[in-house]
């Protein structure tokens, strides 16, 4: 079977090489334009493309697919690259486009989606990060079959995976793209029999994308909810707070007993007042410093009871 992949970061780059590990013929890869990254912002190219590029396989990537849009000659040179895969099916995975109806329509199978949740719950950009911060119990890969609808498709295949009191995003990435990787060989060696599940119309709910404004942390929340929100946003953007005029990165906390005012320091350690109970930072940041224990924090700035957070 001919298989065209289509995506962008290192989850997409694990579901492609467990497809390849599998033996399927790759004949094209769509992936991001290289971005700017670094401290010296040069040009760096997605973790697909490396994979793609490592194993000779070629690589289309086109800044849009509209083939009337901004960047219809990339849309154009992108569909002559599709037909000549003669692809029989399109695997995408966090890719980063919209794919009009003229790609989904194009490989003989249409187009397999690898999604980070049970669908229909976290449609949408961010579903590891939001399912941590709402405090789900479970997660998971849902493999659907794309449609023009935002994650609306209908459900081939299924698989849950918990989620730990301790999983930050980034470890629970890493474990729900071994997952899809381990899910689409599946879906691809049994194509021609998978059942479609229309999704259900109730527990729909949208994974928003992730924007830097939300790290400011508002202490008058719940000391749980501050807690879940860390990890969600570990590694991007992490919790901050702003400490005698000075901007902190709060990366982990424990929840515990205490009260007073949101914010205000109670307690060495730092523990820190909350809208509801408190929590006790356990790793702390300072700007232009190396994120690390509170211990190697408080050393260089201590922090003393009565001292306040604000947002």
């Amino acid at each position: 079977m001919r298989v065209v992949f289509a995506g962008t970061p290192e989850f997409a780059a694990i579901a492609l090489d467990a497809i390849l590990a599998a033996g399927f013929t790759v004949p094209l890869v769509l992936t991001q334009p290289d971005r700017p990254a670094g401290r010296g912002m040069k040009l760096q190219a997605s973790a697909v493309k490396q994979r793609a590029v490592a194993a000779g396989i070629p690589v289309a990537q086109p800044q849009g697919l509209k083939l009337d849009g901004k960047y219809a000659a990339d849309a154009a040179a992108a569909r002559e690259a599709l037909l000549a895969a003669d692809a029989d099916v399109m695997v995408v995975a966090a890719y980063g486009l919209i794919l009009p109806q003229w790609v989904l329509d194009t490989p003989r199978r249409g187009c397999l989606n690898i999604h980070a949740s049970l669908l229909p719950r976290w449609r949408g950009a961010a579903p590891i990060h939001r399912a941590i911060e709402a405090g789900d119990a479970e997660t998971g890969v849902t493999i659907m079959q794309m449609d023009a609808g935002l994650d609306t498709g209908d459900m081939l295949l299924m698989a849950r995976e918990a989620i730990r009191g301790d999983d930050t995003t980034a470890v629970l990435h890493d474990r729900l793209a071994a997952l899809g990787g381990s899910l689409i060989v599946e879906a691809l060696q049994a194509v021609t029999s998978l059942t479609r599940t229309p999704q259900p119309a109730e527990g729909v709910t949208y994974a928003h994308k992730i924007e830097k404004v939300e790290s400011a942390i508002d202490w008058r929340q719940p000391a749980a909810e501050i807690e879940r929100r860390l990890r969600a946003f570990d590694p991007f953007p992490g919790g901050v707070a702003t400490l005698a005029g000075e901007a902190v990165k709060v990366w982990r906390g424990e929840v515990v007993n205490g009260q007073g005012q949101p914010g205000e320091v109670i307690a060495p350690g730092p523990v820190v007042a909350c809208g509801q109970g408190a929590l006790r930072l356990t790793e702390l940041q300072r700007a232009g410093g190396k994120r690390g224990p509170a211990s190697a924090f408080l050393q260089a700035r201590p922090i003393a009871v009565g001292e306040r957070f604000e947002a």
